[in-house]
């Protein structure tokens, strides 16, 4: 005899971790939170699905609310469930990541009065976060850190025209070490799919440095041969 399950209601959130590269600084995104619990406290754009939409449409709505960003593109990449990580009781959350490039996304501004603001945040000088979202960010953290090894996300992050000084800036900030500067820029210029500029930089008081842009299209098709040969 088939045993039917009692009807029950369950409670899931969505929390998300917006990184950024501003200023030669790595950033995340935060809101300062208007309700209780942690009222005035900053804390990263989250909130609860609703009983209608399904989790990926939770995160687009719930980043926009909060932040009044949309249209990016967001994975998920853990689910946190420990029994005691909300307050108010047993609340499930699916976290979310995506890079940006924030020149263009500067205006950040909640769409709803959950938040009283939105706003980039240097990753090296984050205080502890409410809830358990210091876990969900390092959890983030760690997961762009283990795809730049294998994959071109620094260029997610990055202008569009960049000088290698940036570039070398950004894979210091995201692994959290210095990098021998001569080394460096022999191995990224090796890979064949950094494009040098006829151009230099503009408005600075130094000497200007040369612009490269990431050609993705080499990219792929160096990254297809690969594929093939070790196919």
């Amino acid at each position: 005899m088939e045993t039917l399950l009692p009807k029950f209601d369950s409670v899931f959130s969505v929390d998300c971790v917006i990184f950024g590269f501003q200023a030669n600084e790595l950033k995340i995104l935060l809101i300062e939170r208007n309700q209780e619990p942690y009222k005035g406290r900053n804390a990263l754009p989250g909130y609860i699905v609703k009983d209608d939409e399904s989790i990926d449409d939770a995160a687009e709505r719930i980043l926009y609310e909060l932040t009044g960003l949309r249209g990016l593109h967001m994975e998920q990449f853990h689910t946190f469930g420990d029994v005691d990580r909300h307050p108010q009781g047993r609340v499930i959350t699916v976290a979310y990541y995506a890079l940006i490039r924030i020149d263009g996304h500067n205006e950040v501004k909640p769409v709803t009065n959950f938040a009283r603001s939105a706003f980039w945040h240097p990753v090296n000088k984050l205080d502890k976060l409410p809830y358990d979202h210091s876990k969900i960010f390092e959890t983030g953290f760690q997961k762009i850190r283990r795809r730049l090894s294998y994959q071109p996300i620094a260029f997610e992050l990055l202008p569009e025209k960049f000088t290698l000084t940036q570039l070398q800036t950004l894979y210091e900030a995201i692994l959290n070490k210095k990098l021998d500067k001569r080394n460096f820029r022999k191995k990224m210029l090796s890979y064949g799919f950094l494009k040098e500029l006829d151009e230099k930089q503009k408005g600075v008081s130094y000497r200007a440095a040369t612009l490269y842009r990431f050609d993705r299209r080499k990219y792929n098709k160096i990254f297809q041969n690969e594929l093939n040969i070790n196919g």
